[in-house]
């Protein structure tokens, strides 16, 4: 993972896109599976290390996997839902790798088992906050020790979980995740409220695998217990991770690329409104929908870059597209975010290590308690930007030196492979 890498400008960037599985439905399609009464067949699962680390701790919990690589090199996934024995007791630790995701959804099933379990991680999920999650489940009957609320975390869990109303006290798709999957298995209803809306890939993903989850106003709500039906899925590519290649086309004139077979879920294309704001031309074309996921094709093309201010209400939408939003700025643009604290507690501070990285490329940034702002205004020179061990980090600063005067070193790049291992061979075949 420590690995650097150089990156060298180019004029332009053109060609079409396969992106890698999405890596938030590839995480919940495995979990879900492993708690249906049958074998689930996921097509196209995420090729990064948080996804293989999701099929790890499942398979230390007693469920079987078996994997294989299609004609086109996707990877399908079988998830065998050990109906009627249940998960079992794993003989040692889970391993949750770098996974966030992994360790807070993965909490809610445990904390319905009759059995205590010890889940943990790298150094950097080590020091991310786990209180937001372990509140609720107490709440709800589990028991769960931390390391005042960071990992690991020692679960106890119990078959009479109690349902709970629950309004997380920031916006959190993980959380509300971890609170439904556990109220599957509470006698009740289990409510999450959402004030400002979060990805609801688990509330599509449930409804595809037969549960009934209702949505009123603010809130979302599941009556315990429910069972699951297996599923044949595709997982759709990443929109998080097309967001590298939109920013590419849309900071450098004559770019052209056209990203195909992409989820296109409406909580997670603010992100296209927002390069849009800045001036990026972007055409959506949706081809249909599988599992409630709408999928289609995006073209991007350079437009005049603008300046944009994101505020606070908007940020749990685009909390994982802002680093590379911020390169789009430093390449001509301009824009200032706030209400992104966030940010200081992902897989790096993600705040402070985007500003140094950018600065180090030449880039005009300051950094703000919860966020930041940057200006466009001066071409960058190209430099060394440290990555911090974040996969999000080492892939905007690989796009933002694309603009630069000479070629820059990213160091940590290997991060990438965490979310988007093909992402330096995808850069390559860009250039134009």
């Amino acid at each position: 993972m420590s690995r650097a890498v150089t990156v060298h400008p180019t004029a332009r960037v053109r060609g079409r896109v396969r992106l890698p599985g999405d890596k938030s439905l590839s995480h919940r399609y495995a979990l879900l599976g492993a708690l249906a009464r049958g074998t689930t067949a996921i097509s196209g699962y995420a090729s990064g290390a948080d996804c293989a680390s999701t099929l790890a701790c499942l398979r230390q919990l007693g469920v079987e996997i078996e994997n294989d690589r299609e004609p086109d090199g996707r990877r399908t996934v079988r998830v065998h839902g050990p109906w009627p024995r249940g998960l079992t007791v794993p003989a040692a630790a889970l391993d949750a790798g770098n996974s966030g995701s992994t360790m807070r959804m993965l909490a809610g099933i445990l904390a319905a088992q009759s059995f205590t379990t010890v889940i943990d991680g790298d150094a950097s999920l080590g020091r991310r906050p786990m209180r937001r999650v372990i509140e609720p489940l107490a709440r709800m009957g589990a028991r769960i020790q931390s390391h005042d609320g960071r990992p690991p975390l020692t679960i106890t869990g119990t078959t009479s979980l109690a349902p709970i109303d629950h309004e997380p006290d920031v916006p959190s798709a993980q959380v509300k995740s971890a609170v439904l999957l556990a109220g599957l298995h509470a006698r009740g209803v289990t409510r999450v409220r959402e004030p400002i809306r979060t990805r609801d890939h688990t509330e599509r993903a449930l409804r595809a695998f037969g549960a009934a989850v209702t949505a009123d106003d603010d809130w979302i709500a599941l009556e315990g217990p429910q069972a699951l039906v297996p599923l044949v899925l595709d997982v759709p590519g990443d929109i998080s991770s097309a967001a590298f290649w939109m920013v590419a086309a849309a900071a450098l004139p004559g770019s052209d690329v056209t990203i195909e077979h992409v989820g296109l879920n409406p909580t997670r294309t603010p992100v296209i409104d927002v390069l849009r704001r800045l001036g990026a031309r972007i055409d959506v074309s949706v081809a249909g929908e599988h599992a409630h996921e709408p999928v289609g094709t995006l073209r991007i093309r350079h437009g005049d870059l603008a300046a944009v201010t994101i505020a606070p209400t908007e940020v749990p939408a685009i909390i994982d597209e802002l680093p590379v939003l911020a390169a789009l700025a430093a390449l001509g643009g301009e824009l200032s975010v706030s209400g992104a604290g966030e940010l200081r507690v992902k897989e790096s501070d993600r705040i402070s290590a985007l500003a140094a990285g950018l600065r180090a490329l030449g880039a005009d940034i300051d950094e703000q308690p919860d966020g930041f702002h940057v200006r466009g205004s001066r071409r960058l020179s190209g430099g060394r930007a440290d990555a911090c061990g974040d996969h999000r980090l080492a892939m905007a600063f690989s796009i933002a030196a694309l603009g630069a005067t000479a070629p820059s070193t990213i160091e940590d790049a290997g991060a990438a492979d965490v979310s988007y291992p093909e992402f330096f061979g995808t850069l390559d075949s860009l250039r134009a």
